[in-house]
């Protein structure tokens, strides 16, 4: 029964969106999963979707929802990073969801992190030591 499993708290592991220029000096970003714990995280499943409205519609109007992907990590190594998939800034003004549940040493963990609409945007990036890039970090 899910009432027996303990759920401890997410420590360590962040979602990044972060971007890299490409051979035609355009910039493509990319939503990576980062460890920074001393130990592996194993049978990673993340959950992607996005959902909101179009930013010219009237509250409440005109929905809009991405498809939902899974991705799935066998192992992310410890202070290590995965790249979860790409993503396209016409989606930035949704909010960018991604649950991650994995294992670490035996015991389960799950978390979701969610970008509002707006966040992913210049004024809030930063460096993002693991991957060498700038971006946006949420813990």
């Amino acid at each position: 029964m899910k009432k027996d499993i303990p759920f401890l708290p997410v420590e360590g592991v962040q979602v990044a969106v972060a971007r890299e220029k490409n051979g035609a000096d355009a910039y493509e970003w990319r939503v990576f999963l980062i460890n920074r714990n001393d130990a592996p995280l194993t049978n990673v499943l993340v959950t992607a979707k996005g959902y909101g409205t179009q930013p010219e519609s009237l509250p409440g109007a005109d929905r809009q929802q991405t498809s939902t992907l899974r991705h799935f990590f066998a192992r992310i190594e410890p202070l290590g990073f995965a790249l979860v998939e790409l993503i396209d800034p016409a989606v930035f003004h949704l909010y960018s969801e991604y649950w991650v549940s994995y294992y670490r040493n035996e015991q389960v963990y799950d978390k979701k992190f969610i970008f509002v609409p707006g966040s992913i945007a210049e004024e809030n990036l930063m460096p993002i030591a693991p991957l060498g890039m700038e971006g946006v970090l949420h813990e």
